[in-house]
């Protein structure tokens, strides 16, 4: 069932759904180069849960307002009031954030519109699949303030793109053009801007037409690609059990012997 697109009042998120079920999620404070502060992690906290319940939501493209910025990290300012604890939980509750964007049953496509720096670059990073602007940069300029990345870029980055890569650009806090991103697998797709979001959009479609389930059990053993190979391939063999024990699969087979479109159902 589609519904017409809705959009929130929030002051530093928006978030609408389209009536072909995609969920737009836009951080919106151009002003501060669409900078994280509290207020900004506690409704992309909300709006990710409010996408997960909703049914009608099949997938969702994260942006930054304008064309300048895809969120240029942690606003600076509250950098002054850290000590060693409040840091430390201001870390984890970031982390708690972009971990529940990461374990997403549903696909997440960063649509990084210019800067991604710091906890913005971090942000790209748990999303599934990040297509980005020709004229995007991406860096973690952490080291530079006498800080380490905090919410998550020194674990996530190397399993991106590998230890060595990710060692030179965190302690070099050099920052990286969209093309170079891509050329390390860093990101999927580079578009012009005025592209940007449409190429997001049909990238989410080809996941969304798939079955729900499967796609959702595909994400999971993703995200734990890192384990052990036997660890991770008992993860499989199970995850692959859960799908065929699915009204999805069987409609998959039976579509692909009949040589017709499968209709599926998520169930």
């Amino acid at each position: 069932m589609s519904r017409e697109p809705e959009a929130s009042s929030a002051q530093t998120v928006r978030y609408e759904v389209d009536s072909e079920g995609i969920a737009l999620i836009t951080i919106h404070r151009p002003e501060k180069h669409n900078a994280l502060n509290r207020q900004v992690l506690a409704e992309l906290d909300r709006y990710f849960w409010q996408a997960r319940q909703d049914e009608d939501v099949k997938g969702i493209i994260l942006t930054g307002a304008g064309d300048k910025s895809f969120c240029a990290g942690a606003d600076v300012q509250q950098f002054t009031e850290l000590d060693a604890y409040s840091g430390h939980r201001f870390a984890l509750y970031g982390q708690a954030v972009f971990n529940r964007v990461e374990e997403m049953p549903k696909p997440v496509v960063a649509a990084v519109n210019g800067y991604a720096l710091g906890g913005g670059f971090e942000l790209a990073m748990a999303c599934h699949l990040r297509v980005a602007a020709d004229h995007a940069v991406f860096g973690l300029p952490e080291v530079s303030l006498g800080l380490i990345p905090g919410f998550g870029g020194t674990q996530r980055l190397p399993r991106l793109i590998g230890r060595g890569l990710a060692t030179e650009l965190i302690l070099t806090a050099e920052r990286i053009s969209a093309r170079r991103a891509f050329e390390i697998g860093l990101v999927n797709r580079v578009v012009p801007i005025e592209h940007l979001l449409d190429s997001a959009r049909e990238l989410v479609h080809a996941i969304v037409s798939k079955a729900p389930v499967a796609v959702a059990l595909a994400l999971e053993a993703l995200r734990q690609s890192d384990l052990p190979l036997r660890q991770g391939l008992r993860l499989e063999a199970a995850l692959f059990g859960q799908a065929c024990a699915t009204a999805d699969f069987r409609e998959g087979v039976s579509a692909f012997l009949e040589r017709r479109k499968a209709s599926f159902k998520g169930r």
